[in-house]
């Protein structure tokens, strides 16, 4: 057994990592291996949720000589299938024969979590069910990389971050654009006083959903989808078809709409250029109109202000371009999402240079996968762990709040509870359909 494998199989490469000033990526060669390893010296990976957005990471994941993709879950038994096949197709191709058979489907991710064999799950499922699914792999000795929202809720967003910790697992939430040279280079600047003091961010999401009128009779559940399975926790309710797969993000019941599809990522760039990463606002206030009586159901308009102890003040607001823009008594900067396109009150900003003795934020090596690997690797940290991606998701769960009990909160962001709102609090959580718990 070479030396590598030893610490990847349950110590994970930890010898692997280097410190590098140019882009890391993750090969056999980076981690001290001139040739590929062999399948069984692979870091072993899951995939749970493997539709739109999870076939897509899955595939990233792939292209990675030093891991190894060998189980996929999902309640469409459509959707593994095609998963599986993709991996074996991948995987085949560096056959002599052609022929490669190693990708086991489960329709049940706990299945897949329990296996030993397992080093990291890839969660690409439905919103309410991230919690739950990072949780169980956490007590089972996972690292994780958990797509954008961090979880439904703000409960089960705490309950992550405390999983993670306890079972010192690896967590990578997928607000990818925080692995973007240009983003982590804007809040760097805003960050060391480029702008002068920082008074205000203005978070701009843009909502294209349409309408959706609540569909007049139930349709069949399609052979092959666990229908009961994929609502979860969730209530129980009607089957049609507009309610899963992709829609789900406009149904409160499994999400925020913009507030938690793009919101994630937006919101996110502008806590890490306010430095409140590990924090939250102490007032929110809000206003926002919903469709009444269709089944997509989130918060189409919207006008959001959060409040920090810093004295920053956060805009959250339904309204185009999509990006943040950092407002300082010196001038301001604007990131564009998606992309990190950079402007400037002055040009001339973004030519400054970040010096040595200088705030320098975390340098993900090469993109948001890399990044993740690095950290299975040297057991370091990602660019939005646990804690981070919790701390973005909260902010925009108590811009849901505010809006639904139409008046201003007080919060108290280290307890995490709202002041004097007991009809506020019982809205950080969620009570889950049985037999499901956290």
């Amino acid at each position: 057994m070479t030396s590598w494998l030893k610490t990847t199989r349950r110590g994970f490469l930890s010898q692997a990592a280097t410190a590098v000033a140019a882009p890391y990526v993750l090969t056999s060669t980076a981690l001290g291996v001139a040739d590929k390893p062999a399948a069984s010296e692979r870091l072993t990976i899951g995939h749970i949720g493997t539709g739109g957005r999870g076939s897509h990471l899955m595939g990233n994941f792939l292209q990675v000589d030093a891991c190894q993709s060998v189980a996929v879950a999902d309640v469409d038994r459509g959707h593994g299938e095609r998963a599986k096949n993709a991996i074996e197709k991948k995987y085949a191709q560096a056959k002599r024969d052609g022929k490669y058979e190693g990708c086991e489907v489960y329709g049940d991710f706990r299945k897949l979590v329990a296996r030993d064999d397992i080093d990291v799950v890839v969660i690409a499922t439905p919103d309410h069910w991230h919690g739950l699914i990072s949780v169980a792999a956490a007590k089972s000795g996972k690292d994780i990389y958990c797509e954008k929202p961090a979880t439904r809720t703000i409960a089960e967003g705490r309950a992550v971050c405390e999983a993670v910790k306890k079972y010192g697992r690896i967590f990578q939430t997928g607000s990818h654009e925080r692995s973007n040279r240009n983003s982590r280079y804007a809040c760097e600047l805003v960050r060391n006083g480029r702008i002068g003091k920082l008074h205000t961010v203005e978070v701009s999401l843009p909502v294209d959903h349409g309408h959706c009128p609540m569909p007049k009779a139930p349709s069949p559940v399609p052979d092959g989808f666990d229908y009961d399975f994929w609502l979860g926790p969730a209530p129980m309710a009607p089957y049609y078809p507009q309610r899963c797969h992709f829609s789900f993000r406009y149904i409160r019941d499994y999400a925020m709409g913009e507030f938690s599809d793009r919101g994630a990522h937006v919101l996110d760039i502008g806590h890490w250029g306010m430095g409140c990463d590990d924090t939250g606002p102490v007032e929110i206030s809000g206003t926002g109109e919903a469709p009444k009586d269709e089944l997509y159901n989130t918060f189409r308009t919207f006008k959001a202000e959060l409040k920090y102890a810093n004295g920053v003040k956060l805009m959250v607001e339904s309204k185009g371009p999509r990006g943040v823009k950092f407002i300082g008594d010196k001038g301001w900067i604007n990131v564009a999402i998606h992309g990190a396109h950079l402007s400037a009150s002055d040009p001339e900003l973004l030519k400054s240079k970040i010096g040595p003795d200088e705030i320098h934020l975390h340098e993900s090596p090469g993109s948001h996968r890399d990044d993740f690997l690095k950290a299975v690797a040297t057991r370091g940290e990602t660019v939005c762990p646990a804690e981070v991606g919790h701390r973005t998701n909260s902010a925009l769960c108590l811009c849901e709040i505010a809006i639904l009990r139409g008046r201003p909160l007080k919060w108290d962001p280290k307890a995490e509870k709202f002041l004097n709102d007991a009809e506020a609090d019982r809205m950080i959580g969620r009570t889950m359909r049985a037999p499901w718990r956290l």
